[in-house]
């Protein structure tokens, strides 16, 4: 079993989550500390960056492909190309599940202009 050091025991349970890793040595450390008191290696700085919100327009370009993937898989399950498909698809597929997918498509896109418009 390995055992770690903690190289400034960290005070109050609260502050736990202060605590880093030296990345050399494993040593456990304040976040404030520059560099490590065993191995004496500078520690590189941690920069929090704030996580950004969805994108709406990510929501609208990831609705308007699944308007196209199911008009592609339609397309090609309902036989309307001049390819033949090596297997056949079920029926299932081109009564029920490539338009649910197309009017999701479409759901997500609209909630994307809608989210958009409303910020």
């Amino acid at each position: 079993m390995v055992t770690r050091q903690i190289a400034e025991p960290i005070g109050l349970p609260e502050q736990a989550g202060i605590a880093r890793q030296c990345p050399y040595c494993g040593v456990l450390l304040r976040s404030n500390c520059p560099e490590c008191p065993y191995c004496h290696e500078t520690l590189p700085k941690v920069r929090i960056v704030p996580v950004a919100p969805v994108a709406r327009r990510g929501q609208i370009r990831r609705g308007l492909l699944w308007m196209l993937l199911a008009a592609v898989i339609h397309y090609f399950a309902a036989g309307h190309s001049a390819m033949d498909l090596p297997f056949p698809i079920a029926p299932v597929v081109t009564v029920y599940l490539s338009p649910l997918l197309f009017l999701s498509g479409l759901g997500l896109t609209l909630y994307g202009f809608y989210s958009r418009i409303s910020e």
